[in-house]
């Protein structure tokens, strides 16, 4: 072992409730809003988009309740794996950290292919691996020098993100109300007019709002890295109350308001909604919008805006997984060489792990990078929507022990007022996106088995992970009455 590196070194409380703030919206802000949007307005129609942004958002704002009622009660950086070992099964908190470590690690891959697909757009006969290795490089630095440096450039990754949101959400506003050029001849009245065209506003009925709400679903994934994070904050008690409740408004501003401007300047039934294709951000909503308002440039600004988005959600991918791994091996449920941390408070071992995973994206060397891309996405998929479920569960067994214990809600340092409500809405909602997330494939004459083992081979590993896990060390549901609760982790 180095000198610089000891096993029992400790994490740094040195991210501030800015960059907490930014780490909260800017972790969730990304393709999915940017370019997969279209595809919502073409599926669902405009009111369905708008209308699966709205209830996923809500979702997503009791899940980050929930979580910042127990971040601010126990901060640690393994978040919701400890919340799962100690409210409900150390084995379902077992499963559930390996799944997160496992997600975001895979997603990072997923990111630097996507990174190869839009820097092709400046350089289209370029080696698309040369830019994965280069990018890969950089969010290792970002990640080895600091917790705040990673904090640092994640909150500028997501200035940004969140800049470019509220120009495009002026401009449009400002082209719907007919004071630029851009949107309906006849104005406000003409761009509503789009909403009852054809079979809107609620195109494809019950069956699209489903199918939209999965996408919705991934669009906001990354919101949960708060509570990541907040084993590293300055101040947890006040800083994870302040960040969650600012969740909520950011949602409504940044989704729900982006996506009604581009229902109202751009018809649903436009073929160009249906493409969402990473490899071609001229198709992007956003970049439609803003050329219709006269900027010219604006594939190209929205293609930097993109990169910034993938190279965001990397450098938040690997400090989440790095934390998530590091948290396993200090409580015994990963090799202990994770646990080493070095002089700067960093988990240099579980970091090296989780950019080794990365490499994966290495493989566009041998597949096309479309193909690889796809085949990543799909291994990554149901994971993300495993730590909500998660989160649900962990919440409300979590709030039910601590009532039962008898012990003083006012002394909660964060306190949900939707509970019971919110968790369970959170929890039945998510069960529901995550089970449908590919139920076509039920629907045809011959079931499509390739394309359900590649949507829910995530589900059935994590419960081999969890029931294996139960069966060697032989735990069992933790009894709400032997529930600890009290704020100590160890």
């Amino acid at each position: 072992m180095s000198a610089s590196t000891s096993t029992t070194g400790e994490l740094r409380r040195a991210l501030k409730a800015r960059h907490l703030s930014m780490i909260a919206i800017g972790g969730s802000i990304g393709t999915g809003l940017f370019v997969a949007s279209g595809a919502t307005i073409s599926q669902a129609g405009p009111g369905g988009a708008v209308l699966a942004y709205m209830v996923v958002g809500l979702m997503v704002y009791f899940l980050m309740t929930s979580l910042g009622e127990m971040a601010a009660y126990l901060p640690v950086s393994g978040s919701f794996s400890t919340y799962g070992a100690r409210y409900v099964d150390e084995g379902f908190g077992f499963a559930l950290g390996w799944n997160y470590w496992y997600n975001w690690a895979v997603t990072i891959a997923v990111d630097l292919v996507a990174a190869q697909l839009v820097m092709a757009y400046w350089f289209p006969g370029g080696n698309g691996v040369l830019w994965s290795a280069v990018f890969l490089a950089i969010m290792f630095a970002l990640n080895a020098i600091s917790v705040k440096g990673f904090g640092e450039a994640e909150y500028w990754f997501a200035a940004i993100k969140v800049v470019t949101v509220i120009v495009f959400i002026g401009l449009g506003l400002l082209m719907v109300l007919g004071i630029l050029r851009g949107g309906a001849p006849e104005g406000l009245w003409g761009n509503l007019a789009l909403w009852t065209q054809g079979d809107a506003p609620f195109a494809g009925g019950f069956s699209a709002l489903i199918g939209v709400a999965m996408i919705v679903g991934f669009s906001f994934q990354g919101t949960e890295l708060i509570g990541i994070a907040a084993g590293e904050s300055q101040d947890p008690a006040k800083n994870i109350p302040r960040a969650v409740r600012q969740v909520f408004w950011r949602i409504l501003l940044f989704y729900v308001f982006a996506i009604l401007v581009i229902s109202l300047l751009i018809p649903y039934t436009d073929p160009q909604l249906l493409k969402n294709d990473l490899g071609d951000i001229s198709v992007s909503p956003f970049t439609l919008v803003f050329e219709r308002a006269g900027l010219l440039s604006a594939a190209a600004v929205m293609n930097a805006v993109v990169l910034t988005s993938v190279l965001s959600a990397g450098n938040s991918g690997m400090y989440a997984s790095t934390r998530m791994l590091y948290t396993l091996a200090c409580q015994r449920m990963a090799p202990r060489i994770f646990a080493r941390v070095s002089a700067n408070g960093v988990p240099v071992m579980a970091l090296l792990a989780t950019t080794a995973v990365a490499g994966l994206c290495f493989l566009t060397n041998i597949f096309s990078p479309q193909v690889v891309y796809i085949w990543l996405l799909n291994l990554s998929g149901m994971t993300g929507f495993i730590a909500w479920l998660g989160i649900a569960i962990s919440h409300y067994r979590f709030r039910k022990a601590y009532e039962l214990q008898g012990l003083d809600l006012n002394a909660l340092p964060y306190r949900t007022t939707s509970f019971p409500f919110g968790p369970i809405f959170a929890f039945v909602l998510c069960l529901v996106i995550t089970l449908g997330q590919n139920y076509q494939a039920f629907m045809q004459e011959r079931i499509d088995w390739t394309g359900v083992v590649a949507t829910y081979v995530g589900l059935p590993l994590f419960f081999l992970i969890w029931f294996g896990y139960r069966w060697a060390k032989g735990t069992r549901i933790v009894p709400l009455a032997e529930m600890r609760v009290h704020p100590e982790p160890h």
